[in-house]
């Protein structure tokens, strides 16, 4: 089960976790891209995926209807499917061989009410129908960098259609030093959702190590309270940044646009080493 493993865009390895036998990592380039344990699918691995969950556990009790845009290994939909059952979830992922390599070796079949489309986000998103989801979370990477064209203002009013008017959305950010990336991508998603909040180790918050930052948002307002407890009550003690503190933080970023010429963030070498 463990090794290399050609996928529809070049190569992933499966590695085990010494430390956990049911914890696998799904890697690419030598970036980690996902980690799951088949046994126990609430133990996230990477501190990013728990701030993810830490804003899914605070929304109102029951099943949800989510949409995640970039799947991999699929940690959050066997997360929400285990913490939330009933949930109906919709993963799009556009390798197809990746999400074959996840059904053969990583039980993906296992995940109830769990369906997979072979598409782009752009284009899953496009075929949804109007404000059916509670949930969107886009965690989409190529490598290690986020696609442009899932970050800007006209995708952010297609993901607004799809969602419900009380419906959440989560963007998981790659950036390092200075943030004018994740700025902007704030910048855009402020430009539809009235409601931000802005979840990051402190490290990386003030731009002085390349990281995740993780953003929630939405039209209806977000459980801030509960956000800043649980990210300061993490391993790595994240902060929450909202309010005119987060407006402080975007300082004016002009809001990202198809067509624009934009460089997306790339780690710096040794960062995953």
């Amino acid at each position: 089960m463990p090794g290399r493993y050609p996928v529809t865009f070049g190569e992933v390895e499966l590695l085990g976790d010494l430390d956990r036998p049911s914890g696998w990592v799904i890697s690419k380039d030598g970036v980690p891209q996902s980690y799951v344990d088949l046994e126990d699918p609430t133990y996230l691995d990477f501190e990013y995926v728990r701030l993810m969950a830490a804003v899914i556990d605070l929304l109102d009790e029951g099943p949800l209807d989510a949409v995640h845009v970039g799947g991999c290994a699929c940690t959050l939909p066997r997360y929400v499917a285990a913490t939330r059952p009933g949930s109906r979830q919709i993963v799009a992922e556009p390798d197809g061989g990746l999400v074959q390599l996840v059904r053969d070796q990583l039980s993906l079949k296992s995940v109830p009410r769990l369906k997979v489309k072979v598409l782009d986000g752009r284009t899953a998103t496009a075929g949804l129908q109007d404000v059916s989801a509670d949930l969107i979370v886009l965690d989409a990477f190529s490598g290690a960098t986020m696609p442009l064209d899932l970050a800007t203002s006209e995708y952010m009013g297609d993901v607004a259609r799809v969602l419900r008017p009380a419906g959440t959305l989560l963007i998981n950010i790659a950036d390092g030093k200075g943030l004018a990336f994740a700025r902007r991508v704030l910048a855009t998603v402020g430009g539809t959702f009235p409601h931000m909040a802005l979840l990051a180790d402190p490290g990386v918050m003030r731009g002085r190590r390349f990281g995740n930052l993780i953003v929630a948002a939405s039209r209806a307002g977000l459980p801030l309270t509960g956000l800043t407890r649980r990210a300061a009550g993490g391993i790595t003690q994240a902060r929450c940044v909202y309010g005119e503190d987060l407006t402080k933080f975007v300082a004016g970023a002009p809001p990202l646009n198809d067509g624009d010429a934009v460089v997306v963030p790339v780690p710096p070498p040794g960062v995953f080493g």
